[in-house]
C-alpha cells in the first residue's frame, strides 16, 4: 500500500522535484491549502489506472441496468440488423 505525504501547497512551487518523484513512486501527495486538504496529486500511470477503472465500473453500471430492463414483461426485443440500423440513425427503433 503507498504511503500518503501531505504537503503544504507551497511545497508545489519550493520543492516540485521531490513532489514529483515521490508520486512517480506510486504515492499519492495531499496538497494542503491553509492547513485543510485541498488536492490530491497522483502520477499518470495511476491516473490512467484510475480512468480505466472508472471505465469499467460505467460499463457495469449500465450493463445492470439493461438487465434489469430485459426482465420488464413489456420489453421490446430487436433484432441484431435493427439494432445497428437504430445506432446508425437510419431508422426509429
Amino acid at each position: 500500500m503507498p504511503t500518503v505525504q501531505v504537503r503544504p501547497s507551497r511545497d508545489l512551487r519550493n520543492k516540485y522535484p521531490e513532489i514529483s518523484s515521490i508520486v512517480k513512486q506510486h504515492s499519492p501527495v495531499i496538497i494542503t491549502n491553509h492547513g485543510k486538504g485541498d488536492t490530491v496529486l497522483i502520477s499518470m500511470e495511476d491516473y490512467a489506472g484510475y480512468e480505466a477503472y472508472m471505465h469499467r465500473c460505467y460499463v457495469l453500471a449500465e450493463l445492470k441496468k439493461t438487465d434489469e430492463a430485459m426482465k420488464e414483461p413489456n420489453a421490446k426485443w430487436y433484432s441484431h440488423e435493427e439494432a445497428w440500423e437504430a445506432i446508425r440513425g437510419e431508422s426509429d427503433v
